[in-house]
C-alpha cells in the first residue's frame, strides 16, 4: 500500500482558537456533543481536542465522512476514542453522522446497484483483506482469526478465539470424515481447527487472494481444500455449511441468495451456522466512512432481514448473541496493533495509522453501547428429524 502522510501530523499541535465564521457550526456541534456528555477541548478521556476550527463546518456538511476523514487528517483527537463513540451511540445522535448528501448518495447507490455481486464482490478482498498478511499476523491471534472471540471462560485473545472455534464445532456436532463448507474462510483458522481437532474435511472459499495463499500454507497436510471463489459458485453437497464473519459482505439484495446457496449445498440431515455482526434495525447500506475506507459494499443485517431470507428454507434452531465479546476482541486487536505499529509505520504511513485507530476503536464503541450485536445462528433443513441443540 502506498505510504500516505500529512504535514499537519508532523507539527506540534495546539488547540484551535474559535473563529467567528465557524461560530454557528461550533455551537451546533457543542450542543450535540453535550447531549452525550462530551466537551470540546475538555480534559476527560472521551472529550475531543480540536486543532482546526474548520472541523465544525466539515462535520455538519459531510457527516460521518467528515468525522472520520478529519480525524485521519489530524484536525481533532481524543484520548479514548472507544469511550467517545460509546457515549455518542448511547445518546443516539444519528443526526451527528447521517444528515448530509454523502449519506443519501450512498443510500441511493446501494438501492440502485447490487454492490455485492460480480466484480464488486471481490472489492472488499482487494481493499481490506489484502492489506498485508504480516500486518494482520501481528494484530490477530496465533491462528489469525479475524472475527469475534468467545470470552466466557477466556483470559487472552488466543484463548477466546480457540473457544469460539470449538463452540462452533460443537454446535455443528462435527464428527470425523464430515464434509464441511466454510464460506469466507479467511486465513483458514476454522478449517485448520476443524480438521485438526475434529477430523473434518473442509472446503474453504474466500474472495481474498492473500488470504487464500496463506490459508493453503496454514492448512498444508490437512484434509482442507482452499479456493479463491465466490460462494455462489460452490457446487456439491456437504454435511455442514457455515460462515464466520462473512455474512456482513453479502448485502441485503443477496441475503436470500446466500440462504438458497447454503440450502442447496447442505444435506437434508445437515446443520448450518452463520456468525455475523447484526444491527438492531433493518438498513440497506452501511456507514459511509466504513464503506469508503474499511469494508466497501458491506452492510449489517437485522433479525428481520435474516429471518425473511431463511423463511421456507431452514428451521432456526438457536440464535445466540454475545455482542459484548466483540468489544473485548476489538480492544485486544487494538492493543496488538499499537504494539506492532513501529515495524509497520514506514510502509503504511501516519494517515493509515489514524484510519485504523479510528476503525478499531469506533467499532468497539458500537458493541459497548449495544448498537451492534454478534450473532451465531444455527439452522437445519425442515426435513431433519432431530434439532441441533444449544451449546454455550
Amino acid at each position: 500500500m502506498e505510504k500516505i502522510s500529512s504535514d499537519i501530523l508532523k507539527k506540534p499541535r495546539t488547540l484551535a482558537p474559535s473563529r467567528k465564521r465557524s461560530k454557528t457550526a461550533r455551537h451546533y456541534i457543542e450542543e450535540t456533543l453535550h447531549e452525550a456528555g462530551i466537551t470540546i477541548n475538555g480534559d476527560r478521556p472521551y472529550d475531543i481536542l480540536v486543532y482546526n476550527n474548520d472541523l465544525y463546518d466539515r462535520v455538519i456538511s459531510e457527516g460521518s465522512i467528515g468525522v472520520g476523514e478529519s480525524y485521519m487528517d489530524g484536525w481533532w483527537d481524543c484520548p479514548a476514542l472507544d469511550q467517545f463513540f460509546d457515549k455518542i451511540f448511547r445518546a443516539d445522535l444519528k443526526h451527528f453522522f447521517n444528515g448530509n448528501w454523502h449519506f443519501y448518495a450512498h443510500v441511493l447507490k446501494s438501492r440502485v446497484l447490487n454492490l455485492q455481486k460480480g466484480k464488486h464482490a471481490y472489492e472488499v478482498g482487494l481493499r481490506h483483506y489484502d492489506v498485508g498478511n504480516d500486518f494482520y499476523r501481528d494484530m490477530l491471534d496465533r491462528r489469525m482469526t479475524y472475527t469475534c472471540g468467545y470470552w466466557a471462560d477466556a483470559a487472552t485473545l488466543d484463548e477466546a478465539q480457540e473457544a469460539k472455534l470449538d463452540l462452533i464445532c460443537r454446535k455443528l456436532q462435527l464428527k470425523p470424515g464430515m464434509r464441511v463448507l466454510d464460506i469466507g474462510c479467511g486465513w483458514g483458522s476454522f478449517a485448520s481447527y476443524a480438521a485438526e481437532k475434529y477430523g473434518a474435511e473442509v472446503t474453504g472459499v474466500t474472495i481474498s487472494r492473500q488470504q487464500a495463499e496463506m490459508a493453503e500454507q496454514e492448512c498444508h497436510g490437512l484434509p482442507v481444500d482452499i479456493r479463491l471463489q465466490d460462494y455462489r459458485d460452490v457446487t456439491g453437497k456437504f454435511d455442514r455449511v457455515l460462515s464466520i464473519g462473512m455474512f456482513e459482505h453479502v448485502g441485503y439484495k443477496n441475503y436470500r441468495t446466500y440462504m438458497e446457496t447454503t440450502a442447496r449445498c447442505l444435506k437434508d440431515d445437515g446443520i448450518a451456522l452463520v456468525q455475523t455482526i447484526g444491527s438492531n434495525k433493518s438498513a440497506h447500506t452501511s456507514d459511509p466512512w466504513i464503506n469508503k475506507y474499511i469494508f466497501p459494499n458491506s452492510m449489517l443485517p437485522s433479525i428481520a432481514q435474516i429471518g425473511e431470507a431463511m423463511e421456507g428454507l431452514f428451521v432456526m434452531e438457536d440464535w445466540h448473541n454475545f455482542g459484548p465479546d466483540y468489544d473485548k476482541t476489538l480492544m485486544a486487536w487494538h492493543e496488538n496493533f499499537e504494539k506492532s505499529w513501529p515495524k509497520h509505520r514506514e510502509h503504511y504511513g501516519e494517515r493509515f495509522y489514524r484510519m485504523w485507530n479510528f476503525y478499531l476503536l469506533s467499532c468497539a464503541g458500537t458493541f459497548r453501547s449495544r448498537v451492534n450485536q454478534l450473532w451465531q445462528i444455527t439452522m437445519t433443513r425442515p426435513r431433519r428429524p432431530q434439532p441441533a441443540c444449544r451449546l454455550s
